[in-house]
């Protein structure tokens, strides 16, 4: 008896935890904004689904599981894709590069000593963000002066030379961006009923 009893009020308490559960997830899903009824107007879309689904891929509300079209790709193209990257690597390609690593956000040039042999430089660039702003870099430049017997001194360099590489690595991720954008922006060409 006491245990039938135990056993209808195990089930009894499984049922509600079961219901409690369920409305607890239908409030959190009903907060949902992808979820929400939007109403929109007929006229504003094509009836062909072939135009509908281009539209949304134009207009990036849309995304393809399996392939898609070959000629577009995600970000991952960091010459085309990020600014930064690559007006940075533009303005140093005279330097031999150490490491040049996307992923870790930085680039490390090699020693360049130029047509000085007792002297030479060094370029790190690290990556904070990918917006093109002043402080998405943090650029050091490190001298190298080498004496007569090997004796060499390596100084890190704050001066006007930090300032100049930033502005000029700026300038060139601003171009790149602006038409990257101007490239991308494309309208939707079919016709609305």
């Amino acid at each position: 008896m006491i245990f039938k009893t135990t056993t209808n009020l195990m089930r009894i308490f499984s049922y509600f935890r079961s219901i409690i559960l369920l409305l607890t997830a239908l409030v959190f899903l009903n907060s949902c904004e992808a979820l929400k009824y939007k109403p929109v107007d007929a006229k504003e879309f094509p009836p062909e689904p072939e135009k509908r689904v281009r539209k949304n891929l134009e207009e990036g509300k849309g995304f393809r599981i399996f392939g898609g079209d070959d000629e577009k790709g995600g970000n991952f193209d960091f010459a085309s894709a990020n600014p930064l990257w690559r007006a940075s690597l533009e303005t140093i390609d005279f330097l031999p590069l150490m490491s040049a690593n996307y992923s870790g956000g930085i680039i490390i040039s090699d020693w360049y000593s130029g047509s000085s042999s007792s002297e030479s430089i060094k370029i790190t660039i690290r990556f904070l963000s990918n917006e093109v702003r002043a402080d998405a870099l943090d650029i050091k430049i490190f001298s190298k002066k080498c004496g007569a017997q090997s004796n060499c001194t390596i100084t890190e360099n704050n001066g006007q030379i930090v300032k100049d590489l930033k502005k000029k690595i700026l300038k060139k991720a601003a171009i790149y961006e602006k038409d990257f954008k101007k490239k991308n922006k494309k309208k939707y060409l079919g016709k609305i009923r």
